[in-house]
């Protein structure tokens, strides 16, 4: 997979985030976040999208995907207060299919207050 900020392999990529093309076109893409993430980063992709769409998705699989990600809301929420902007967000499991594999991955529902 390729890193959608430097067209880099991930393996060569000290911070990963990627997006999924979603098949609804009125919804924003799925910000996908790996343990290497740099958390600062995710929170920018998120807080770009919530001021576009006011709505949008992170997914994790791991523990360490998962701790990225919720560092990484946490410090999208601040970004977002400058804006006057309030965000919630709503875990839940959801089952991906990586390689031929069932993974569960923890997905975050991020929407305005």
């Amino acid at each position: 997979m390729n890193n959608v900020y430097n067209n880099r392999p991930e393996s060569e990529s000290e911070d990963y985030i990627e997006t999924v093309i979603a098949h609804d076109p009125s919804r924003p893409d799925i910000i996908k976040v790996s343990a290497k993430s740099r958390s600062t980063a995710v929170a920018g992709a998120i807080a770009a999208v919530i001021r576009e769409h006011r709505f949008a998705e992170v997914q994790a699989i791991g523990a360490g995907a998962v701790n990225q990600a919720v560092k990484a809301l946490a410090i999208a929420h601040g970004y977002l207060t400058g804006d006057e902007i309030d965000i919630v967000c709503t875990p839940f499991f959801t089952e991906v299919d990586i390689d031929g594999q069932e993974r569960t991955a923890v997905r975050f529902t991020v929407e305005t207050r």
